[in-house]
């Protein structure tokens, strides 16, 4: 056990307050080389049917240090927090619960974060594109600016007030040089990193937009039929990696990159822990999908560092 705690209620402020980009970016990156070397136990998320909602469990187990479990819903209610809890390993204790909409996106953020570091070119900084302006696309911006150097940001959605007012914001928290433009195609031209958040279930971008070297983040729906990207993104790879292996094959109906799973599809683990040689050339795609366990390790180095 790292050190005797009582179990902490942390509220979205109280993680906005704590936790920072570079330690989640850090943090993730370990949980990933723990992953690959089967020290963090990830199972696909499940969920109890509602009709035509979910109730949906991810649950993860560091042998020796936490294990617990995130929970959150499909219900058409306006809050919809969710729980994240984790527990000592050694005595099934309660370290620490977080309830809220904060932890989750950081960490789907901070994975970003690390996809970064694996397959950006390092050749000086580079211009951000991100077409979406949720919760999502924040904390991908988040993540990237501890990740990586950069030097531009351009931002689309379809709501003028959302892009101007993301811009805004990226200036003033994250002192990035954010710009909202008028159309996804000015936000990606010569753009070197594109983040894709939406929950569009057809293509917002044209791959013809895209230059030749390039890593493309999607975040939002990537299924057969119902994806924010054209195939084509994943067909014109030069190396597409996914946080999660088990749960991209676990999509139904099956994910995009179905065909590829298993084979030409690698995880961040595979780089981290040096068992493949990362592209930083042509178009690299990273599937983000959500390895189960991460947030439960999140939380736990949360829990477990000195008080503030």
């Amino acid at each position: 056990m790292e050190g005797d705690f009582m179990a902490q209620l942390l509220s979205d402020n109280d993680i906005r307050a704590r936790l920072s980009a570079d330690d989640a970016v850090d943090w993730m990156r370990e949980a990933v080389l723990l992953h690959h070397f089967g020290g963090l136990t990830a199972p696909v998320r499940v969920s109890a049917e509602f009709g035509d909602a979910r109730l949906v469990m991810t649950a993860g187990h560091v042998p020796g240090r936490w294990y617990g479990y995130r929970t959150y819903d499909t219900l058409p209610v306006a809050g919809g927090e969710q729980v994240v809890v984790v527990h000592d390993d050694h005595t099934g204790d309660v370290l620490a619960v977080a309830v809220g909409n904060e932890l989750g996106p950081r960490r789907t953020g901070a994975l970003g974060g690390v996809a970064a570091q694996c397959l950006a070119s390092a050749d000086g900084p580079v211009t951000v594109a991100l077409v979406g302006t949720g919760k999502q696309a924040w904390t991908q911006l988040w993540a990237l600016n501890a990740a990586t150097d950069i030097d531009e940001v351009r931002v689309f959605s379809r709501t003028a007030s959302a892009r101007d007012a993301f811009a805004v914001r990226a200036r003033s928290e994250l002192s990035v040089a954010a710009t909202a433009v008028a159309d996804a195609h000015t936000a990606i031209r010569g753009a070197r990193i594109v983040v894709l958040a939406t929950n569009s279930s057809s293509p917002v971008i044209d791959c013809d937009w895209l230059t030749e070297n390039v890593l493309v983040t999607t975040l939002g729906p990537k299924q057969l039929g119902r994806a924010e990207f054209p195939p084509e993104l994943i067909t014109g790879a030069t190396q597409i990696v996914t946080d999660s292996l088990a749960q991209l094959r676990a999509y139904d109906p099956p994910a995009v990159a179905t065909n590829v799973a298993g084979t030409g599809v690698i995880e961040p683990g595979d780089i981290v822990a040096g068992a493949t040689v990362p592209r930083t050339t042509g178009r690299r795609v990273f599937l983000s999908v959500g390895l189960a366990g991460t947030e439960v390790y999140l939380l736990g180095k949360l829990a477990t560092q000195p008080s503030p």
